[in-house]
């Protein structure tokens, strides 16, 4: 379809999330969705003979025929999306036309629609979710003894590795791909249960002896189990699950923008997204070269998180058997949430497949502030070997910020020097040992070990559920 510029567009359209994405969430394909559900009623209900076979037949034969222009014409004049599909699709089979519905409520055939739809969705992002997840398992590994400075309040602290800072981000996304997988195997359609839940249509034309079978059948045509209660709709809660799970992934992918441009910074300048040769950073500054894509993945998140808050009310105020203040914002907050959880995903995986690692710059800042946390390894050998703790901390409190004044006016980091030329301190440890102490751009505990075993950890979990 070729976009329509003289009118709204939502950017979803054409500029975010993939084009398989936005197919599900077209509107041609929840037609198609509400007559494939139609015909599988009027099959099931055939085969408890109350349809005639080759009326389901028709049905059947004219499922995709599809006709929005004839859709839109009919509910310019009822007001009701799907009686006017059902009339189009009534128009095209006059032989079915008096048994089609029959029994069912608009929602028996909108919701079970949503739920396919939600399905479909999570069966495009798992796997996008998954692939991510193995490129960040291989930067995992490739980084994993790549020493740089850590922080904590974005002050410079002690050293961390590459890898291991890259393990925390995929630790979060590997908690947010089980998450979304246990979610996709927890829908529930609200199956056929007519106008208030209780299956009363239903049973006036199979007899309630029948409608457990009933609704057996259609759970297996369609490949969707059914809530064991519903009202006129499906549970909320389920909607709030699903929204909320998605939020949570992108929160973990907003976090590794976030920190990206952090580091991408001039003054810190360590890792930056790839910047292709034609590309513009900024109108009025030619020789930036603004993190965008990190910004747009922070921008989506950020929209991203307030739905859970819509589905949340969506539940809490579907009063009594039903109310219908839920359905328009359902019509944008389900497709925007996925496809917003599509562009993170297909952004994130081009930023790392294409990041950018600036080993001069993480050696400098190393050399810059790793020795100021090297005074804690000092306190406690100088302490060990006799020292007052207090006095110590006196002269090593004093050294730090002559040392950090100068750091900030750019001169080199005379910490080192300071502290092992000191007399005072050099009567307890001799200068080597204190040069030494504070040499700590090596000081990473277990954490390039840690970092594999978190690679380790993502390819045995996916190869587990893949069956690889």
């Amino acid at each position: 379809m070729t976009p329509d510029y003289e009118t709204y567009l939502s950017p979803y359209t054409w500029r975010y999330g993939s084009q398989a994405m936005r197919n599900v969430w077209s509107e041609v394909s929840k037609r198609k969705l509400w007559r494939r559900l139609w015909v599988a009623l009027a099959e099931v209900q055939a085969g408890f003979g109350i349809v005639q076979p080759e009326h389901a037949a028709e049905l059947q034969q004219h499922m995709d025929d599809v006709d929005m222009t004839r859709a839109l014409e009919i509910e310019a004049e009822n007001h009701h999306d799907l009686m006017a599909e059902l009339m189009v699709f009534a128009e095209q089979c006059p032989q079915a036309r008096g048994i089609l519905h029959l029994g069912a409520t608009s929602t028996d055939i909108e919701d079970n629609a949503d739920v396919l739809r939600q399905r479909e969705s999570l069966d495009l992002l798992l796997p996008a979710l998954q692939q991510l997840l193995q490129l960040f398992a291989e930067k995992i590994t490739t980084w994993a003894d790549i020493p740089m400075i850590g922080f904590t309040h974005l002050q410079p602290a002690e050293p961390t590795s590459l890898g291991y800072r890259f393990s925390i981000y995929a630790h979060d996304l590997l908690m947010d791909w089980q998450a979304l997988l246990s979610t996709r195997q927890g829908l529930r359609g609200k199956g056929f249960r007519g106008a208030v839940g209780t299956g009363a249509s239903y049973a006036e034309l199979l007899g309630n002896e029948n409608l457990t079978e009933f609704e057996s059948r259609l759970s297996q045509r369609l490949d969707l189990p059914f809530f064991p209660v519903a009202t006129q709709v499906y549970s909320r809660k389920q909607d709030y699950a699903v929204v909320s799970a998605l939020a949570g992934m992108g929160a973990s992918l907003y976090k590794f923008a976030i920190d990206l441009r952090v580091l991408q910074s001039s003054p810190i300048g360590e890792i930056s997204e790839p910047f292709s040769k034609r590309q513009v950073g900024s109108s009025a500054m030619p020789f930036k070269r603004n993190p965008i894509n990190a910004e747009k993945i922070d921008s989506l998140a950020r929209l991203l998180a307030q739905m859970p808050r819509t589905a949340w009310d969506n539940a809490a105020n579907s009063i009594l058997e039903r109310t219908l203040d839920d359905s328009a914002n359902r019509r944008t907050m389900l497709p925007e949430a996925f496809l917003i959880c599509d562009e993170l995903l297909l952004t994130a995986r081009r930023i790392l497949k294409g990041l950018q690692v600036n080993q001069e710059a993480i050696q400098r800042n190393l050399k810059v502030y790793a020795p100021f946390a090297g005074i804690e390894r000092v306190l406690m050998a100088l302490v060990k070997a006799g020292a007052d703790r207090q006095v110590m901390h006196d002269y090593l409190r004093e050294h730090s910020l002559t040392a950090w004044a100068e750091v900030q006016t750019g001169k080199p980091n005379q910490l080192p020097e300071l502290i092992s030329h000191d007399p005072e301190i050099s009567k307890y440890l001799p200068e080597e040992e204190l040069c030494r102490m504070m040499d700590i751009g090596l000081y990473l505990g277990d954490a390039p070990q840690r970092a594999r075993l978190m690679a380790e950890t993502i390819h045995r979990a996916l190869a587990i559920e893949t069956g690889e």
